[in-house]
């Protein structure tokens, strides 16, 4: 496991080194997890693959309105 020092910047960035963003293998653009555990900071890294759900149905918005209407309709008969 490589360990380094590093310092906050302004508005608290901070900057991984190259040596460690190598090491886990992470890239411009991937998505990270920030977790606080008592005084600690971790960092994971999230797989593309566990990124976005592909859908399960496609539905318009004027499908929703009409079952919204019916809904309300059979409410208030």
């Amino acid at each position: 496991m490589v360990g380094q020092t590093i310092q906050v910047g302004k508005k608290y960035a901070i900057y991984l080194p190259k040596k460690i963003v190598e090491e886990v293998g992470i890239k411009e653009g991937d998505v990270l997890i920030v977790q606080v555990r008592g005084k600690d900071i971790i960092l994971k890294r999230v797989e593309k693959e566990l990124k976005i759900a592909k859908p399960w149905a496609r539905i318009k918005a004027e499908e929703v309105e009409k079952v919204g209407e019916e809904i309300t309709r059979k409410i208030f008969e």
